[in-house]
This record gives structure tokens, sequence and C-alpha cells, in this order.
């Protein structure tokens, strides 16, 4: 038989199962590892903004479709499987982006097609999330599916630097021994890796969310065909209607904006370290391992906090912590630390962009959780799963405008740091539009708290 608490333990593989993705692919390991693929980390950020910017507006483009006819039809399990075979092979075929003998556009489109499959496979997952407990304890559920995320992330970085990246000037690792399985570092094998690790650890875990997690039959349920027919009519009759819904409507936009800067941030922090500060892969491992600890623990209490003072205060803060820790990158260099000038040999550079970086993390893991449990708020109770799934899908619908705005004024200033400033303009845009969010939805009366 399986339990309520069975069914949010598997929930909370997903997130276990699919952080690797971000942890370790598009943030902390591959994305920096574009920089030796392309010799100038100008070059790389600007390619690697392109590459997710393009597979953002896939996902914008399919992604209303899709919840149109999940709603419809009453059936999710089918595309997070199909989205996970995508997650698997795109994240597989990054082991053959060997320096020197690899297909660029094939490496980008494979990483696209896993980045669109963990995408996709996160919204229809997060769509669940208000099957899962009454709406008091949301918060704590979704709080506690991103710490438990951040840590299998944590994990698999940790598996990475201790035992399969190595520093290219020793050719060990940082238990000091040679790679596992002899992969060669000449050839960066240690580092191309990090594909198939990905890929197996997602396949191994999703296994408990595949048992445990059960779609509860819908009466009115439509046959996948018909509900393609009318997944049309219906997604324009939502989007006629969110203007009128003043609080909803506001949020999705600002939480368009926000999530984007905050993917934006995830995506070229790495790219960021490697090509303003010179670190090499295995130092943004270690700094990836901090915005993960810190990521976990302030998840866990954002769902604490968001029980106790509501989502929107939770956003509100850590929106402000994120835009002026971003401004603070912009002035780190390892020229000069907030203005300041600094020696070539100095720390302080590295010292400055830990401390950020595990802010980042801090706000992040909350920032997300709160967001989940915002638009359970937001949503009628009789429309929850549908309004849900908009939230998700609306989500994406910009994730392309931050990589490639990013891509854009990279390419046109040729310097990394001004490349970075169009993230500030999304979460300051998210900002002033929480001002028409009430935390408790439009469908509560005025007065009401």
């Amino acid at each position: 038989m399986i339990t309520a608490k069975k069914r949010i333990w598997g929930w909370w593989f997903f997130d276990w199962a699919s952080q690797p993705y971000n942890t370790l692919l598009i943030t902390f390991i591959f994305a920096p590892f574009v920089k030796d693929l392309m010799g100038s980390g100008t070059a790389a950020q600007t390619v690697w903004g392109y590459g997710v910017g393009l597979a953002g507006i896939v996902i914008a483009l399919a992604s209303p479709f899709l919840g149109a006819i999940a709603d419809r039809s009453g059936r999710r399990m089918p595309f997070i499987w199909v989205f996970s075979v995508m997650y698997f092979v795109g994240a597989w075929f990054l082991w053959y982006a060997e320096p020197g003998n690899f297909h660029l556009i094939a490496i980008m489109i494979a990483f696209a097609i896993g980045m669109i499959g963990m995408e996709f496979a996160t919204t229809f997952t997060n769509a669940i999330l208000p099957d899962l407990g009454p709406r008091e304890e949301i918060g704590r559920i979704s709080g506690s599916g991103w710490a438990f995320g951040y840590i299998g992330g944590m994990i698999t970085l940790i598996i990475m630097l201790l035992l399969l990246q190595a520093n290219p000037d020793t050719g060990k690792t940082m238990l000091g021994i040679d790679p596992l399985f002899g992969l060669d570092v000449t050839t960066r094998e240690d580092t191309r890796a990090v594909g198939p690790l990905t890929a197996i650890w997602y396949a191994v875990f999703m296994i408990p969310f595949f048992l445990w997690v059960k779609e509860p039959r819908k009466a009115d349920a439509l046959p996948v065909r018909t509900a393609l027919r009318g997944a049309w009519p219906e997604l324009r009759a939502t989007l006629k209607a969110l203007p009128h819904r003043r609080s909803l409507f506001s949020f999705l936009l600002s939480s368009m904006f926000y999530r984007d800067a905050l993917n934006g941030i995830y995506t070229f922090g790495g790219l960021y370290a490697a090509g303003v500060l010179n670190w090499p892969i295995m130092m943004i491992g270690i700094f990836g391992i901090l915005g993960t600890i810190t990521g976990a623990v302030f998840a866990w209490l954002g769902g604490k906090a968001d029980d106790r003072w509501g989502p929107k205060a939770v956003i509100v803060t850590t929106v402000i912590v994120l835009t002026m820790v971003v401004v603070g990158i912009v002035f780190v260099s390892r020229e000069s630390v907030f203005g300041i000038a600094v020696p070539p040999e100095s720390s302080l550079p590295d010292i400055a962009f830990y401390i950020l970086g595990g802010m980042i993390g801090a706000c992040g893991g909350a920032l997300q959780s709160a967001s989940r449990t915002m638009m359970v708020r937001q949503a009628d109770p009789e429309k929850i799963t549908e309004h849900f799934g908009l939230y998700a899908l609306t989500g994406k619908a910009t994730a392309f405008i931050a990589p490639l705005s990013i891509g854009i004024v990279t390419q046109v200033s040729d310097n990394q740091s001004i490349g970075i400033t169009p993230i500030i303009v999304l979460l300051i845009l998210g900002l002033l539009l929480l001002g028409w969010v009430r935390t408790n939805g439009d469908h509560i009366p005025h007065g009401q708290p």
C-alpha cells in the first residue's frame, strides 16, 4: 500500500534525481568546461547564452500546449516518462565533448535535449504538489523537497571532485588518487564523465518516484487525441481570462522575470568564475558545494518561514538580496573587489565570490520553494492543478530571455562582467510586479488577510 508519506517521499525523489543536471551540467562542471572547449571565456559565455536561450524558446513554444493536453487528459506520468528519456539521452551524450575532437552543434543540441527534458519533467511533477497535503503544509513539503534536491546535487558534485575530476596539473582528484575507472585526464574523460554520471543518477533515483507517486483517476479525463484537439481553445480561454485575475496575473509575470534571472545566475555562475576569476573546475566545484549546502539549509528554513509569514514575504526578501548580490558580483574581478584595487596574487576576489555564491544558494533555495507554494495560494481550490500547471508552464515561457540577453550583451560589450547585467534588470522587474500580488490570491474576499 502506498501511504501519503510514501507519496511525498517519492515526489521528493524527483528533486533528488533531477538536481544534478542543474548542479553539474548547467552550473559547476560542464558549463565551465565549455570555456576549455572554446578556448575563451567570452566565446564560451556567448555560445552558452545562445544555446541555452534557444532551448528556452523551444520550452516556451511547447509548454502551454503540453500543459493543456495533460490537464484535459488527466495524465502526467506518460509525459514524465518521455521527458525522463530525453534527460537521460541528452546528459549521456555530453561524454563526446572531447577537446579538439567534438562537434559544437551536436554537443549543444544534446545539452538542449537534456535540458528540455529536465524542465518539462519538472513542470509536470510540480503540478502534483497540491495533491500531496493540505494547504497549510505545502510550504514545508515544497521546502523540504528543494532541500532534498540540493543535497542530491551536492553529493554528485562531491563524487565528481573526490573520485572523478582531476586537477590538470597533477592528474589527481581532490582525494589525491587517480580518477576512477581509468579515466584519461589528457582527453578530459575525467570531466566528460559528468554526463554519464548525471544520466545514471537520474535513472536510478527516479525509480522511487515512479513506484510511489500515482495519479488519481479523473472522472472527466479525455483520451489524449481528444485532449490534443481541444488544447488550443482551452489555452486561449485561460490566457484571455488572466488579466481579470490581477494578483494571479501579476504573480505569473513577476515569477517569469525573477525565476529567469535566477536561472541565468545558475547557468552563468560557473562560466563567470572561470572566465573572470580564472578559477579551475575543481575550485568551481568547491564553490558549488558551498552553494548547495546553503541552498539546502535555507530551502528548509524557507519552508518553515513560508508557513509562518507567508510565501510573499520570503519571495520579496530573497529577490531584494539576490539583486544586491548580483550587483556585487559585477564589481568582483582579479583586479578589484567592490571598486578597491587588489594585487594579482590577492585571494580577496576569491573570498568575496565564495561569500556571494553562498548567498545565491541560500536565496535560490528559499525563493524557488516559496514560489511553488505561492502558486498554490493564487489558485482556485477547484482548479488548483490547472493553475499550478499554468504557473510552471508560463515560468518556462521566458526561459530564453536571461541567457539570450546575456549572450548578446556579452558579445556586444566583449566583457563578461557587463554581460551579466541583464540579470539585475530582470530581478527588479520581478520585484516591482510583486506589488500587485496578494498573498492569498484573487479568490479571497477583500478585507481578509
